[in-house]
């Protein structure tokens, strides 16, 4: 048995001195950090005691990170963490109390990866509470209210982003077109960036992984088209403007279209099969459809002739954007950003909300169930989203209601921005999860109104909500959210954080290069016309006319005909007229021609019996005489022949 190496009993002592060390300067910092901590707690209560407001606990100590507590391995601001050493002091008292404020960073400490929202304020930003919302939760839909000007595009935007850097694919409208700035690093100024470290958000500029798409091609971006076919009645109906019964008809025109093998690839395939139906060659099939008159068919029809003199035709056509391009991500697995530029169609406002209406429909028809997931397999920001519900029908409302209720078991989470709750039916606010709601404006009674129906809608919180949604500055809001066990977060005055995008619109030449730089380019890029309902109608009205014409012209050469006919029998009933006329004169003629030689030659024998014939007698009676006579009677009467 050898005896043991001094070296090795010597290197084992240093690395347990090593260990030792390192777990009392582990302890100390836990300790230092738990001081820190309290310390701060208790100057947050010491400036609500100056400020007279009665201490009713201490912050919970859950905002501190621990060094046994990583931050969630794939959260963008992991970083963004606010160091608590410091002290967190207030100019004034806010309307929490140090309980409320714990409870709010208790009900905002989720386990899995969130998406940053901001900072909670309580006169001041309190930075080590975070307000978040977890993404798993992403797709239990969520409202972005406010009004112009608070800063709804600003967190539009800055959700876009985080989602995108988390791997989810974000579907957004450009209504003003400055949200393009995602796909540019933003501009740091001392401004902004005095603004994030007071939320305790570690901003750095980052460029955002963009596709720019534009309806019908207007604009810069990929085109995005949809056929009549796929659109269908209802939302047409809502476009058109037309009343409960216009659209029923409009359904009934669809079925006959859909039953014929008309394909409805644009409006004029629409138009060619309404001017069918109203016609003459249609007035049979027409009839046959029970509850479609030629009137109210009338009425669509000089509908879609004004709609298309406005230029909307152009959105309707072939190829029909497949919307599962919007579900792609980058190379380096950040998702996509699909951007709907429309400042070119902001003046057909019903058309360009109906259109986003019809994505998340044919989204909600092609995308299989996937149920609960750890993140969404797109977000879908609905803005303007007043003008959906404007004027709509129940029908149309009913299919909206349906269509949000049921897509979040396909993966989809869809936001919409407007600028007052009331503005979405009540039906669809249940189905929200996340509100972000900035200031409302009371200046009118209806906006006091809205202000209260807005408030009624809040879970119980510390805030006279009627008040503070009033103060709320640009930047800031009142938030809710969903948390990973299905419940409402508690109610949390906010100041959000900034975008990491610039804040406005990228340069043009950077869209267009972007846009000609894109792989969907040569599959969108090019309008298709292929044989249609209008080709079809129009070849077999070609046809209809080619045999009316046939029809016509037979019955013109019967017509001929029978004139002709006709012509000829009375040529030939005055030809035999004359020939019978001819004929009876004739037999006049030699009847009485007859009768004078029977007279003369009467008289010449009588005379040759009682007396010698005198020779002027004799010239009379002979046979050359006779027939001088006979040429002088004919000539008479007219019945000499030539």
């Amino acid at each position: 048995m050898t005896a043991p190496d001094p070296s090795d009993a010597a290197i084992a002592e240093a690395e347990l001195a090593r260990l030792r060390a390192e777990a009392e300067a582990a302890e100390a910092a836990a300790k230092a950090a738990a001081a820190k901590a309290a310390l701060a707690a208790a100057e947050v209560e010491a400036a609500r005691a100056r400020a007279g407001v009665a201490s009713a606990g201490q912050v919970a100590p859950t905002a501190v990170a621990t060094p046994d507590a990583p931050a969630a391995p794939d959260a963008p601001d992991a970083a963004a963490a606010p160091d608590v050493a410091g002290p967190v002091t207030t100019d004034e008292a806010g309307p929490l109390t140090g309980d409320e404020v714990a409870a709010i960073v208790r009900g905002y400490a989720f386990e899995g990866p969130t998406i940053a929202v901001g900072a909670l304020v309580n006169g001041d930003p309190v930075p080590e509470a975070q307000v978040r919302i977890p993404l798993a939760m992403m797709n239990r839909h969520g409202l972005v209210a406010g009004a112009t000007g608070t800063g709804k595009t600003r967190t539009l935007q800055g959700l876009a982003e985080q989602l995108a850097a988390h791997g989810v694919p974000v579907f957004a409208a450009d209504i003003k077109g400055d949200l393009s700035g995602v796909a540019t690093p933003g501009e740091a100024s001392e401004k902004l960036l005095a603004r994030t470290r007071g939320i305790g958000q570690d901003w750095q500029p980052a460029a955002s992984a963009t596709e720019y798409f534009a309806l019908g091609g207007i604009g810069h971006g990929i085109p995005v088209r949809a056929t009549v076919s796929g659109f269908g009645p209802l939302l047409l109906s809502k476009v058109l403007g037309l009343n409960a019964t216009q659209e029923s008809s409009l359904g009934l025109v669809f079925h006959y279209a859909d039953r014929e093998g008309l394909a409805l690839v644009d409006l004029s395939d629409l138009r060619a099969v309404l001017t069918f139906l109203t016609g003459d060659e249609g007035k049979g099939e027409l009839k046959a459809l029970g509850g479609l008159s030629a009137a109210t068919a009338g009425v669509i029809l000089r509908q879609l002739i004004t709609f298309a003199d406005q230029g909307a035709d152009v959105f309707f056509g072939e190829p029909e954007l497949d919307v599962r391009e919007f579900l792609r991500t980058a190379a380096d697995g950040r998702g996509i950003i699909s951007l709907l530029e429309v400042p070119g169609v902001i003046d057909k406002p019903a058309l360009f909300s109906t259109f986003l209406m019809y994505l998340l429909a044919e989204l909600f028809e092609v995308l299989p169930e996937v149920g609960d997931i750890d993140k969404p397999k797109l977000v879908f920001f609905f803005d303007e989203a007043h003008l959906l519900f404007r004027d709509a029908s129940k029908d149309f409302l009913a299919a909206i209601v349906q269509t949000v209720r049921l897509i979040r078991s396909k993966g989809v989470g869809v936001f919409f921005v407007t600028q007052t709750p009331k503005d979405v039916p009540a039906d669809v606010l249940a189905q929200l999860g996340s509100r972000v709601q900035h200031a409302l404006r009371a200046f009118t009674p209806d906006d006091a109104k809205a202000l209260r129906a807005t408030v009624g809608t809040y879970p119980t919180s510390g805030y006279d909500l009627e008040r503070v949604l009033q103060e709320l500055g640009t930047g800031e809001a009142i938030v809710t959210v969903m948390n990973e066990k299905g419940a409402p977060s508690p109610v949390a005055w906010t100041r959000l954080q900034a975008p990491r995008g610039l804040m406005s619109p990228t340069p043009e030449a950077q869209i267009v290069a972007a846009v000609a730089a894109s792989p969907l380019l040569p599959a969108y890029g090019t309008a298709v016309d292929r044989e249609s309902a209008r080709e079809i109608l129009a070849a077999k009205m070609q046809a209809a006319d080619a045999r009316a014409a046939a029809d016509e012209a037979a019955r013109e050469q019967a017509k001929t005909d029978a004139e002709l006919a006709r012509q000829r029998a009375a040529m030939e009933k005055a030809e035999a007229a004359e020939r019978k006329k001819a004929e009876d004169a004739e037999k006049k003629a030699q009847r009485e021609y007859e009768r004078l030689l029977k007279k003369t030659a009467g008289t010449s024998r009588t005379r040759r019996t009682t007396r010698s014939s005198s020779p002027l007698e004799e010239i009379l009676g002979s046979p050359a005489t006779g027939k001088i006579l006979d040429g002088v009677i004919r000539g008479v009467f007219g019945i000499g022949r030539r």
